[in-house]
Order: C-alpha cells, then structure tokens, then sequence
C-alpha cells in the first residue's frame, strides 16, 4: 500500500472555510474515477465536496493545471451553464493538512443513463460543445504544453509486470500488445500533426460530467480542462453520446450530435483519418494510467487498486471496439 493516503477532515474543513457545523454524516457520491466526492450538510447550505487524489497532486503540473481548469470554467460559465469550484480567501483550492479540495454548491437535476439519452440531449450538447470552442480564453495567457510528455509508452513491462503478479487483465493485453504500439504510434503521429491547431476545452464533456435540471444542461468536473483539437473533442464527445446500454453507437444520436455542433460551428472540414488517429491517444493514456493503479505503481490504496484493475479490463474492451468503430464512424460524419 502507497504511502500516500486520502487525509479527510471534513469538520476541520467546513470551520476553515466558514460553512457552517456540518448537519448528519458526510455522504459518499459518484464522482469519477480519479477523486472522492461527498455530499456534505451544514447549517449554511448544501455542498458537493471533491477530495482530490493525493497521489495525482504530487506530480509536479497537478496544481496548476487545476488553477488554470478553473479559471477555464469561470470564463465559460460567461456563454454556457457551468458549475466552478466557490472561491474562498481568493482561492478554489483548498488545502488542510496535505489533503486538497474543490468546493462546490449543490445543484439539483442528474446525469443521464446510456437508455436515458435522446437525440435532443445529443443535439444540445454538440451545440454546447461548439460554443465552448469558440470562446476566446486567450486572456488567461495558457500554454499549449500538450507536447511536452508525448511519448511512445513501454506495454510489454505492463504486461511482463502483469504476468508475474497474475492480474486478471494480463491475458486480455497479451491479445493486443501488438496492435497497441500501431495505435500509440498512430496517435502520438496524429498529436504532433494536430497541435498547432488545438482550441482550449473541456476534454472530458461525457455525460455524467452534464447534469439536466429539466432540459437545462449545467457542465461540471471541469479539472481535465485544457488544449486539445476541435474535432477531436467533437468525435470523441459524439460517440459517448451516441453510446446505448450495449455500448453500441446509434447513428441517429451520434449524427445529431454532429448536427448541434455544426449548427454553431460551421463546416467541418477534415482529415478525418487523422482525427481518428488522434482518438486513441486519451484512451491509451487511460489504459497506462489504470495499469499503474492495477500494479501500485500510481496508487493510494486497496480500493484505487481495484478500480484500476477493473478499469484495465473496460478499456482494453473499450478501444477494441473504437479500432472496429472508425470505418462506419467516418461514413455517418462525412455523410452528414
């Protein structure tokens, strides 16, 4: 087990920050699958508590790409209903004893099942994403750094580790070793094509990142905010949408999610091979970063372990299926 452990002091945290005694017992919520969340009471108000990973915040960039995540959201919020982390003494991370926070007022409404999306839903969020690309964020002064730690990565020592510590996804990578280091040159190739061209997003705009009050969408998790290109996003974000229960895309979902961006956007006009291309390399990063939690090399503790493993296994499934996808993706996007 890591060292390094979730520190939660709720109590401490809440008279810090003045707000208010906490009212029953801090409740566990869904929140992703890097931090803690938790639904806290006080006799000042209701609020969504984010416990961010202590092991993520030791890498040297952690912090600032939360900063600048957040002011990338407070200058969207000024065109789209979004969700910032409350600001107190100046600041939206607040940190006790070695353990980080995001702060956010409770807000009411729900994400949306696979079975629970309509073309409606997919069309509006292709809208909504067409106008967080066209908000200008240059006053923030950002960086595109997305280059720096692009890289080949080494998958036969995740598999050798995997093999000797008898991890239930070591067969499944066995079977694709080979087609992953096609796909990571594939990506890394289309990256460094990409890049001059990238816009300021929020790189993770899947449906349990968009709560509905009614038929309004409020964007929330905005901490992977950052460069990435246009139709990169607009694919990636479109077969999410287009996704049903099996997992299969449906291409009136997934067309009308086009329709919605093109709507605000304009014309695409691309190489989408490339842009294909481009799509593995989020994925792939996914993949690497859970073999990490699944071998303790990137990992907090037994349950951080677990999740990692399970999410080795979904991802594996999940790019798979996003190789066999790329044909018939290219026919509905060019055709529509």
């Amino acid at each position: 087990m890591s060292d390094v452990q979730y520190n939660l002091q709720f109590e401490k945290l809440c008279n810090n920050l003045t707000l208010g005694e906490i009212i029953g017992v801090p409740e566990p919520i869904s929140g992703g699958l890097l931090h803690r969340m938790f639904a806290i009471e006080t006799t000042q108000g209701k609020y969504a508590i984010k416990a961010l990973n202590p092991q993520i915040m030791l890498r040297p960039v952690a912090m600032q790409n939360y900063i600048n995540s957040e002011r990338i959201s407070n200058i969207a919020a000024n065109n789209i209903n979004t969700l910032p982390a409350i600001k107190v003494h100046g600041t939206s991370i607040h940190e006790l004893d070695g353990q980080f926070y995001l702060l956010f007022h409770w807000i009411g409404g729900k994400s949306l099942k696979p079975q629970e999306i309509n073309n409606y839903h997919c069309e509006k969020i292709g809208t909504i994403l067409a106008e967080i690309h066209m908000t200008d964020y240059s006053e923030l002064g950002i960086h595109n750094d997305s280059l720096d730690d692009l890289q080949l990565s080494d998958w036969k020592y995740y598999l050798q580790k995997g093999q000797e510590n008898k991890l239930e996804w070591a067969k499944n990578l066995l079977e694709i070793i080979d087609d992953l280091d096609i796909w990571n040159v594939r990506a890394v190739r289309s990256a460094q094509l990409l890049a001059k061209n990238s816009v300021i997003s929020h790189r993770d705009l899947d449906s349990k990142n968009v709560m509905w009050d009614n038929n309004t969408p409020i964007i929330i998790d905005w901490e992977a905010a950052g460069f990435i290109h246009a139709m990169v996003e607009m694919t990636e974000t479109a077969i999410n949408w287009s996704k049903n229960m099996e997992g299969n895309i449906e291409k009136k979902r997934f067309t009308a999610f086009i329709r919605g961006y093109k709507h605000r956007y304009g014309a695409l006009n691309e190489n989408w091979n490339v842009i294909f291309d481009n799509g593995f390399l989020g994925k792939l990063g996914w993949l690497e970063y859970n073999l990490k939690r699944s071998l303790w090399i990137e990992c907090t503790d037994e349950t951080e372990q677990q999740l990692g493993t399970a999410q080795v296994l979904e991802t594996i499934n999940e790019i798979i299926g996003y190789a066999n996808m790329i044909p018939q993706l290219e026919k509905w996007i060019t055709k529509e």
